[in-house]
């Protein structure tokens, strides 16, 4: 199977943005906001990865993995479908090595990993609910799209999807969107940094906001909300 790359672009534009970035420009634009669970940190902190999804589900053997760096391009994010078990680690220090060996950028698992203390000596990038001592005690019967698509929470992830994460959790964005969300995204945070500047200066963030503006404004029209105040004076702070 022939995958696009999703390319050193994102990659690129997401090394000075953040997970809560791409999140206010998904719901800025009306993109579909698609996080994993809460929960799902990263194994080594202050990693920041942007990617091709490659996904792959887990039914208690680490082949399913293997058959997929082998159809991986360089930069790709490999999404683990453990079903969020609990029971089990589905990933350590070997898999993790050969991820790194295939050109991957990065694991995401619904589910948890082990061998902690080699995963941080790595240094290579992982996201899970966090680490477990037993690996799998089960094989499960292979489905024919193991490698076609991925759950991750209540989402679907597949090779159309780009991966972003960071510190502050994991985000699926549908590929074809991603241009557009990127450049919100560069936005909102051009418009946060000013806002920071100015606070460092001394000017509040409620005059920033016009704060006094919005509650005079809000008293006369109930329904008049924050996020339509910030739009209209083109402030940023939530969407």
């Amino acid at each position: 199977m022939t995958r696009p790359s999703a390319g050193a672009s994102s990659a690129a534009a997401f090394s000075y943005l953040s997970t809560p970035l791409v999140a206010d420009a998904c719901l800025r634009l009306g993109v579909p906001l698609r996080a994993a669970p809460a929960g799902i940190v990263a194994a080594v902190p202050g990693r920041k990865v942007a990617g091709r999804a490659l996904p792959a589900r887990h039914y208690g053997s680490v082949d399913v993995f293997l058959e997929a760096y082998a159809q991986a391009v360089a930069g790709d994010v490999l999404v683990i479908d453990n079903g969020g078990r609990a029971d089990e680690a589905c990933i350590g220090d070997l898999t993790v090595l050969e991820a790194d060996a295939a050109g991957l950028a990065a694991l995401v698992v619904w589910g948890l990993h082990r061998d902690t203390p080699a995963l941080i000596e790595i240094g290579f990038p992982v996201f899970s609910y966090g680490a477990y001592a037993p690996g799998p005690a089960r094989v499960g019967e292979r489905e024919l799209d193991a490698l076609v698509s991925a759950r991750f929470g209540v989402h679907l992830v597949t090779a159309n999807d780009v991966v972003f994460a960071d510190d502050d959790g994991v985000l699926f964005v549908r590929a074809d969107r991603v241009d557009d969300v990127l450049a919100s995204a560069r936005q909102i945070h051009e418009v946060e940094r000013e806002q920071a500047r100015q606070m460092r200066g001394g000017v509040t963030l409620r005059q920033q906001t016009q704060f006094d503006d919005y509650l005079t404004r809000r008293a006369s029209d109930p329904s008049y909300t924050f996020r339509q105040h910030l739009r209209r004076i083109g402030g940023a702070i939530e969407e």
